[in-house]
């Protein structure tokens, strides 16, 4: 029998839909079921990770905070795919730009996710494990991205654990291998999804440049990242 409620997350088995948008801001989870969200009813407020479930176009949909990081988003897609039947999460973040043709407010899919997290260790995986996306969910939002005309990026980004690094090369090191961007969380998303035989993809809108310093405030990042939101919802 699944463990629900779990000690974070007081939805019972059908509260949530099939399909979840996951921002890392719980306020951004509560931007979206209310903009988007048709009679959006919450499903949890523990630990003010807020989580929704409403319908888009009349299908159900539920969005919910991950918080920051591989371990908390680790938590909450576990949870989400292990014991509320959850069919596929899509992250829907902030991310800070490496490359030079990779600009604020630009959106990213994240094709693949490099990470220095030993999160996968948990996994006993022999081996360096290499974290995607489902190529399903990727290639239907490749397409309705191009239906709205919202140009994208689609390829790596870096899921680090650390968000104040001591090496002040990394950022530099990472633009040479062609990595679009640096978030923090999609790695464990996509390693979760993995072994529970589960679908996820990243979506990142890029709120700040590491090497030009631009940056976005934390209310923008809360009710701007529009077209990232709309892919995400017409997958």
């Amino acid at each position: 029998m699944n463990p629900i409620p779990t000690p974070h997350n007081t939805a019972k088995l059908g509260d949530i839909a099939k399909k979840v948008l996951m921002p890392g801001d719980p306020l951004r989870a509560k931007f979206i079921a209310e903009t988007y969200l048709e009679n959006p009813v919450c499903f949890n407020t523990v630990r003010g990770m807020l989580g929704y479930t409403g319908t888009y176009e009349g299908k159900p949909v539920s969005v919910m905070g991950s918080g920051m990081g591989i371990p908390s988003i680790g938590i909450y897609s576990y949870e989400l795919f292990n014991f509320y039947d959850v069919d596929a999460i899509i992250r829907i973040g902030s991310a800070g730009g490496l490359q030079d043709y990779v600009k604020v407010m630009d959106v990213v899919l994240a094709q693949g996710a490099c990470t220095d997290s030993n999160y996968v260790h948990t996994f006993n995986f022999p081996g360096q494990f290499a974290p995607i996306a489902n190529y399903e969910l990727l290639s239907r939002a490749v397409e309705v991205a191009k239906e709205k005309g919202i140009p994208v990026h689609v390829g790596n980004v870096n899921s680090s654990d650390v968000f104040y690094g001591d090496d002040p090369t990394t950022a530099e090191r990472l633009k040479k291998m062609g990595v679009l961007c640096a978030e923090m969380e999609s790695a464990g998303l996509y390693m979760n999804a993995a072994r529970a035989g589960k679908k996820a993809l990243a979506i990142l809108t890029i709120s700040d440049h590491i090497f030009t310093g631009e940056s976005l405030s934390a209310e923008a990042r809360q009710t701007t990242f529009r077209n990232m939101m709309e892919i995400a919802l017409g997958i």
